[in-house]
Formats: structure tokens, C-alpha cells, sequence
């Protein structure tokens, strides 16, 4: 009718976290706190596991009250006594559970932990917990508040502090990050670093589309989303490196070259033709 406001049905098909906020606000509608599982992935860590899981939940406590959150210990085909010391700790922590893979593998382990998880927020860390635990509530608010679907900690930008690392593993990641980036023009810089986010979204759309299941995992998820059109936040992060790495250099960096190459010729194609069949696109 002539002179008539029709009033616009508010908007509830949100694409991110910091849609429902924004939604919320303007609404005046009560939101539940928003929720992230952290991963801890690990192979044959039992001496490691206890300590770095107290310290990250410490952590947790103190300074993501405004989360709903826990801790994941995934056990990928571990041998010693790794799988009963993520028991002991689920035992002793409420918000700590695990799972036990026969496989092992990084991106198998974090495939399923993430396609299991109906965490707003999925992130993962090293057990070494090299990543200042500091930079945690930043990664988190990434996705929650600034509407990112991924954020990764770097240490190969000018404000990020990396302590302890050689020479050799430098020039690698160096060169590594390179290649890829002539490979693919991405802004990212460090694909490889052990502390990364993602939404719930790319979680569950995204990484079951991830063929690799070990160390290349990291790169082929982030070359798929930033390809993909999803958001991609770097951090600077200050990074002690840790002398025990079971990182073999030489085997990993050929596996990272051949999956590099997999991607280039039809890999990346094949990905966007799925997620576009499937309306996720």
C-alpha cells in the first residue's frame, strides 16, 4: 500500500560467528557464550601430554571465561602410554576428552576430531606448545568477533619472535613459504606453523575435501580455503622452538612438494566443483 512500511524479516541464514553477534545486538537477543575445542594431536607423548595439558588448561581457565571450551587429546596410533595418560587426564579435568585413532597422521587426526566437533571454534596446537599460550584469545577472537573463517599463528612475519630455531629449519621454512606462495599468490605466509583456527564451517565443509593426511595437511587446508574465497587472518606469534622435533625435514618437504603440485594441476578445481555441488560455495 502507498505510504506503507513493511518491515523487513531479520536475516538468520548467518555465514559467520560475528553475523550472529552483530544479529544479537541489534535485537537485543541473548546469545550463548561461544564455544572452542582446542586439539592437541600427538604421537608417543606421554611424558609430554600431562604437563603441556595441565599448562594449557591453566591457561584456559584464566582467560577464555568467555568460551565454553575444551581440550581434545587426539591419539593417532600411539604405542606407548599416550592414550592412558589422555584417560588420566579426562579424569582429572572435566573439559578435557580425547579420542584414539589406530592411524597415524596430523590431518587424520585433526579431520576427525573437527568433522566430530560441534564447536563453534576448532583449534589446534602443538603438544610442545611452542606457540605462546598468549596469543590463544586473539586466534579465537579472529573467527568470533572478526569474522574470519580461519586464523594461523606465523612466525615469518616482521612482528612475529621466533627463539631458538637453526639455521637450516630456517632457510627451509623460508623457502618453503616462497615456493608456495609463487605457486599460488596466497597473503599467508606461514603454512606450516603448529597453531591454527577454523570456523566450525570450514571445519565440517571444508577439511573432509583435504586429501592429505599427514604434515601437508596445514597447506593444502589453507590453499583450498584462501582459493575458495574463505577469510584467512596471520598472526605474528612468538615461537620457541623446540630441539625434540620428530620433523624429518627431507621426506617432509617432498611430500609438501608433490602435494603442492597435486593441487596446482586439478586439485584446487576439483575442491570449488564440489563445495559448489553441494550449495556450500
Amino acid at each position: 500500500m502507498p505510504g506503507r512500511i513493511m518491515a523487513k524479516a531479520p536475516r538468520t541464514d548467518f555465514r559467520c560467528l560475528a553475523d550472529v553477534r552483530l544479529y544479537a545486538c541489534c535485537y537485543n537477543v541473548s546469545i550463548m557464550r561461544p564455544s572452542i575445542d582446542v586439539i592437541i594431536p600427538c604421537l608417543n607423548e606421554e611424558r609430554a601430554l600431562p604437563e603441556s595439558v595441565g599448562r594449557l588448561h591453566e591457561f584456559m581457565s584464566s582467560n577464555m571465561a568467555e568460551y565454553s571450551w575444551s581440550i581434545v587429546v587426539a591419539d593417532n596410533g600411539s604405542t606407548d602410554g599416550t592414550l592412558e595418560a589422555a584417560a588420566d587426564l579426562a579424569e582429572r579435568f572435566a573439559e578435557v576428552r580425547f579420542i584414539r585413532l589406530q592411524e597415524r597422521g596430523r590431518g587424520r587426526a585433526l579431520r576427525r576430531a573437527w568433522t566430530e566437533s560441534a564447536a563453534d571454534v576448532m583449534a589446534y596446537m602443538d603438544v610442545d606448545l611452542s606457540t605462546d599460550l598468549a596469543h590463544l584469545p586473539t586466534l579465537a577472537s579472529a573467527i568470533v568477533d572478526d569474522g574470519y573463517h580461519v586464523a594461523i599463528g606465523s612466525r615469518l612475519l616482521p612482528q612475529s619472535r621466533v627463539v631458538g630455531r637453526t639455521l637450516k629449519r630456517e632457510i627451509t621454512s623460508r623457502g618453503y613459504s616462497l615456493l608456495f606462495r609463487s605457486m599460488f599468490f596466497t597473503p599467508f605466509r606461514d603454512a606450516q606453523c603448529g597453531f591454527k583456527a577454523v570456523s566450525r564451517r570450514v571445519a565440517h565443509d571444508l577439511s573432509p575435501l583435504v586429501l592429505d593426511n599427514g604434515w601437508f595437511f596445514d597447506s593444502e587446508l589453507l590453499i583450498l580455503a584462501q582459493k575458495c574465497g574463505f577469510r584467512i587472518r596471520e598472526i605474528p606469534v612468538h615461537w620457541t622452538d623446540d630441539p625434540d622435533t620428530r620433523v624429518r625435514i627431507i621426506r617432509t618437504a617432498w611430500e609438501d612438494v608433490k602435494g603442492l603440485l597435486r593441487l596446482k594441476f586439478g586439485g584446487v578445481g576439483k575442491v570449488r566443483h564440489q563445495l559448489r555441488a553441494a550449495g556450500k560455495l
